[in-house]
């Protein structure tokens, strides 16, 4: 039982650790600092893989150059789109036209995108997270992977049997811890 209990506490240690760093994540993204996308199709292979999971950051355009990655909003398939910048143009104060490729296509992406001062860029990728997240996201999982937490929470706080074995002489009385 002790090694199970042992068991159950790292994994609960674990877990709580990865719970606060959600959290953390959750809440910059709340916030407008970080963007993390899942990667949906293989138009960024082999260097960007379907399933990847980036981690994107608010950037000024005009930082943005040639070359690099962005992550700028399609309204036809009404996702972010990451592909690489092939064109920057400055069309007025705020106002960019960029136009992007990406790295497994033939052509351009159809069209210019019409930014404003920020556009997202990868700054994490992680090799298949984006596979990850989603099949942790299925009820299918989700619901076993609750009930085990639960389950290792439970263990966690089990009393020690040598804490519930002691000797059998009673407790003091009030009184006699009372010094006079």
């Amino acid at each position: 039982m002790r090694v199970v209990r042992l068991l159950g506490n790292v994994v609960l240690w674990l877990l709580a650790v990865v719970g606060v760093l959600s959290a953390v994540l959750w809440g910059a993204t709340k916030l407008g600092y970080v963007q993390p996308l899942v990667v949906i199709s293989g138009s960024m292979e082999p260097g960007i893989m379907t399933g990847d999971l980036l981690l994107d950051v608010r950037t000024p355009t005009q930082d943005v150059h040639v070359g690099e990655v962005a992550a700028i909003y399609n309204p036809v398939t009404q996702n972010l789109v990451s592909h690489r910048v092939i064109s920057v143009e400055r069309t007025g104060d705020s106002a960019w036209a960029i136009q992007m490729k990406g790295d497994a296509n033939n052509s351009p992406d159809g069209g210019v995108y019409d930014v404003g001062a920020y556009v997202w860029q990868p700054v994490l990728q992680v090799s298949g997270g984006g596979r990850v997240i989603a099949a942790v996201a299925r009820p299918s999982v989700a619901i076993p992977l609750g009930v085990t937490l639960l389950a290792f929470i439970g263990l966690s706080s089990l009393s020690r049997p040598e804490d519930s074995e002691g000797d059998d002489t009673p407790a003091p009385a009030l009184e006699d811890a009372v010094t006079r």
